[in-house]
């Protein structure tokens, strides 16, 4: 491998909104994320609906638009 080329790989922690804390490695120093294995509805068997920013509203309003 050549020498002074790679992005320095070092210790990280991902962060998630449920407040998750998670310590992995990668070459970006913090990394926060909406949803982890701990709080996704799929890892927790939970059947909650995770909108975000209303896009079912506007994918609702948009096919109204097409049936009339």
């Amino acid at each position: 491998m050549k020498l002074e080329i790679h992005p320095k790989y070092e210790e990280t922690t991902i962060t998630c909104a449920c407040g998750q804390v998670i310590h992995t490695r990668s070459t970006r120093k913090n990394i926060r994320v909406e949803i982890c294995s701990h709080c996704h509805p799929f890892f927790t068997g939970d059947k909650r609906l995770v909108d975000t920013a209303g896009r079912i509203e506007r994918f609702e309003k948009r096919y109204k638009k097409g049936a009339k």
